[in-house]
Order: C-alpha cells, then structure tokens, then sequence
C-alpha cells in the first residue's frame, strides 16, 4: 500500500533520527485511527532469538507518538507531541518481525483533545499500543499518555 503524502512525511521523520532509522521501521498502514508499524526481527533479536524488550517499547512509543502526530496534522493543528509516561507488559515472546499498533484507549476523545489543544493550547489523550503474534495474540502491550504543546 503506498503511503499518502502525511504518511510519508512521518515516515521521513522517523527516518531524520538515526536510532529509529537503524531499526529498519516503516509504515504498514493508516486508517485515521490506527497507525501501525513493521520492522524486522533481524535488527531486534536478543540472546534468547526473540525481539528485544527494548525494541518492542520504542517500537510501540513511536507509533503511538505517530498517531497522534498524524492526528493533528489532519485536524490542520501544528503541534509538539511528547509521550508524559507509560508502562508496559510483555506478556510473550515474539519469535517474528514487530508488528505493532497504536489507538487512542477506549476512555479517550480524539474531539475533547482537540478542542482542548485549540483553547488551552496543551492537551493530553491516553493511547493503548500493542505488538502482536503472528498466530493472532497479544506479545505486549504498551498503555501512556502522550502530551501536544501548540507551536507558536
């Protein structure tokens, strides 16, 4: 599936700093609510063959910071988007490639943070990232707030 031109742009963002280059991510797909990404398992192996914890957590924190850039950028707002905290649960491992997905989590309001951002011009939303197994299970799953802060 090709990437449209926002896309592209996230895609050429994450490729500007050189840890997230180096982990080969790229941009499996958009739909206005889910953002997902792919790297693969050779440049994420640990001792043990599977995907490095630490690869799955930055993984899981630049799709959920994807999504809510993509998010402003289609509601015509200009942005700094920083994750304010997370946790995470590895729940199995992940003998594949990283697949991974973020949306917001069911108890946030993509129009409530909006219109908060527009007048308070700081807002926070809650997003659920997670890393799925190739039979269809959960490997881990990442909950955080992230926080947009309008530019000038």
């Amino acid at each position: 599936m090709p990437l449209d031109a926002a896309q592209q742009r996230l895609h050429q963002h994450y490729q500007s700093m050189p840890p997230v280059a180096a982990m080969q991510v790229s941009i499996a797909g958009y739909d206005g609510a889910r953002l997902r990404l792919h790297a693969p398992l050779a440049h994420h192996v640990n001792d043990k063959g599977c995907a490095f914890g630490g690869s799955l957590a930055s993984m899981m924190t630049l799709a959920s910071w994807g999504l809510v850039s993509l998010g402003l950028e289609r509601a015509g707002l200009q942005a700094e988007v920083f994750v304010a905290d997370s946790q995470i649960r590895y729940l199995a491992p992940l003998f594949a490639d990283l697949e991974v997905h973020a949306e917001l989590a069911p108890e946030a309001d993509w129009n409530s943070f909006l219109a908060t951002l527009r007048e308070r011009r700081r807002a926070r939303t809650s997003l659920v990232a997670r890393a799925l197994l190739p039979e269809g299970g959960i490997a881990t799953e990442f909950t955080a707030r992230y926080v947009a802060i309008a530019k000038p």
